[in-house]
């Protein structure tokens, strides 16, 4: 199976995985919130039943208290008139009138004076107040409509619960329950009855049962609390779109984490290990830029650049895969491959002209690693290649960590090569800092040779740049030469220079660079001569 087909794979378990995480975190996330929405509208409707259970009974208090007021004869004509006339005030009042203690109806403003005293009933509730509360007394039973009978004394009142309670729509339900102050057994009075439990039907709170939610709201005042209930499959049947909007967003949004999961995968991870890969396989390859020396227009040098293509045939640049490495610790792999092959690529070149130098880069890690400089030692002596003929470059920002730094620069110049300062000006090199350093050349960054002839004021830098490195006797390297317009533009100062850049070649392979030297070797190579390197260059890497 090609590499290609296994990353697709990957992606897509990858994905699919996250996917089915999404939806099931979306599941149980659209639950929670439903649960949340429905414990809030519960709350709101307990609320308000016991609310308008206060207002009725509060009415009915002052209705029950002004029956008890009258001072007409009992049930009178008069009397009963006094029955109606309240009756007819009021919204919800049924019937009003007076009641023996053995729960028989005397007379009424509906019913009007009785023959013969009612039935005899028995009170559903008597709370602490001694007020009796009967549930269905009759004559006033109603098939399918609750009435409510209230005595104190030989006062009574009818009312009809279902006038003042604001019914919630389904997926609501409610209950009011009372207490019996003689039994203190609770029971549900009004609403659907629940077989919830006193715990729950006569404590405030919100609870939860199996699938069914409860909130309840206790008036202390008179004697009840009210309990809204409704169970999760309801009010999920009832929010259903949202519910499954939750879901399918839950399993988008995983998707896309899955999908974002891989990409950063294979830009991190995954590229990390093709480069580890590359390493031990010794799938890196080096190309060589020259180095001309600006008054002779001789190559004097190159610098050795690594370059790299992965397992899918990208190119992948030395600013991304060293960056990978320094994070990963393992750039140093790096540097020895590098030294071994520039090392295997130029061993003759070095003995057949022994003012050639090469150059390679190390990196920060490199500079504070004691097996560094031992493994310099080792690599020439294995070939014979003296220490002059290699040229160490570092970068502005490898020196942060002075102490060991300027300790390996100090080895290196001990042991006979040339160390510079790669990039130079884009860092924070002062002049103190550099003699401190102790380094031998200053490679000055393209972003100053770019701006040459144009009016950028990075060019006015330039003459103190060179003039400082004159002043600490430092060899100076110019890198991005490009134009004849910049190559003269160096040519006026007084120290010489040496330039690297397209004007002068590409990066080549060690083949076609040779075949660059032993041209240059003939006759002399003036910038004219970039047409053999820009040929030489075809297929290769730039």
């Amino acid at each position: 199976m090609t590499s290609l087909k296994k990353r697709i794979l990957f992606t897509s378990a990858v994905t699919i995985f996250s996917a089915v995480i999404g939806l099931s975190a979306g599941y149980f996330i659209g639950l929670a919130i439903a649960v949340r929405v429905a414990e809030i509208k519960l709350n709101e409707y307990a609320n308000r039943i016991v609310g308008d259970w206060e207002a009725s009974s509060a009415e009915l208090r002052t209705a029950l208290a002004a029956v008890g007021a009258s001072r007409l004869h009992p049930c009178s004509s008069d009397e009963v008139g006094y029955f109606r006339a309240l009756i007819f005030e009021s919204e919800f009042l049924r019937d009003a009138g007076r009641m023996h203690g053995d729960g028989s109806i005397e007379c009424s403003g509906a019913l009007g004076k009785l023959a013969r005293p009612g039935d005899q009933a028995k009170a559903d509730f008597t709370q602490q107040d001694g007020t009796k509360i009967y549930e269905s007394l009759a004559p006033y039973r109603a098939n399918d409509l609750q009435v409510i009978t209230l005595q104190l004394n030989d006062a009574f009142v009818v009312f009809t619960p279902i006038t003042r309670m604001h019914v919630e729509p389904d997926p609501m339900h409610y209950t009011l329950t009372l207490t019996d102050a003689p039994s203190q057994i609770s029971r549900s009075m009004l609403g659907e009855s629940s077989t919830a439990g006193a715990p729950i039907l006569t404590h405030e709170g919100q609870f939860r049962r199996g699938d069914t939610l409860f909130s309840t709201r206790c008036s202390i005042r008179f004697f009840s609390c009210a309990t809204a209930y409704t169970s999760i499959s309801e009010t999920l049947q009832v929010n259903h779109t949202k519910f499954a909007g939750g879901i399918g967003l839950g399993g988008l949004f995983g998707a896309l984490c899955g999908l974002v999961f891989c990409m950063l995968y294979r830009r991190n991870k995954s590229v990390e290990q093709q480069l580890r890969r590359a390493i031990r396989r010794d799938k890196l390859r080096l190309v060589y830029q020259p180095e001309v020396d600006l008054r002779s227009g001789r190559i004097v040098g190159a610098e050795a650049l690594a370059r790299w293509t992965d397992e899918d045939g990208v190119v992948v640049g030395p600013d991304v895969f060293v960056k990978i490495a320094e994070e990963r610790g393992f750039v140093g792999e790096i540097t020895k491959l590098v030294l071994r092959h520039a090392l295997r690529d130029f061993g003759e070149t070095f003995k057949k002209h022994p003012d050639f130098r090469l150059s390679i880069n190390v990196a920060a890690a490199d500079l504070t690693d004691p097996e560094f400089l031992p493994m310099l030692d080792r690599s020439l002596a294995k070939k014979g290649i003296p220490a002059r003929a290699l040229a160490i470059e570092i970068t502005e920002g490898s020196t942060a960590r002075r102490e060991s730094a300027i300790e390996t620069i100090h080895g290196l110049r001990q042991r006979g090569h040339s160390v510079h300062i790669d990039d130079f000006g884009t860092g924070y090199s002062s002049l103190s800092y550099l003699h401190e350093l102790s380094v031998d050349a200053i490679k000055i960054d393209k972003a100053f040779t770019q701006a040459i002839g144009t009016e950028s004021v990075v060019v006015t830098i330039l003459p103190q740049i060179l003039a400082m490195a004159q002043a600490l006797e430092l060899e100076v390297i110019v890198e991005g030469i490009e134009t004849p317009v910049q190559a003269e533009y160096f040519t006026t100062f007084p120290q010489p220079i040496l330039a690297q850049g397209w004007l002068f070649g590409h990066p080549v392979s060690v083949f076609n660079f040779l075949q660059l030297l032993a041209s240059d070797r003939k006759k002399s190579v003036q910038p004219v001569h970039a047409e053999l390197a820009r040929e030489l260059a075809v297929g290769e890497l730039v």
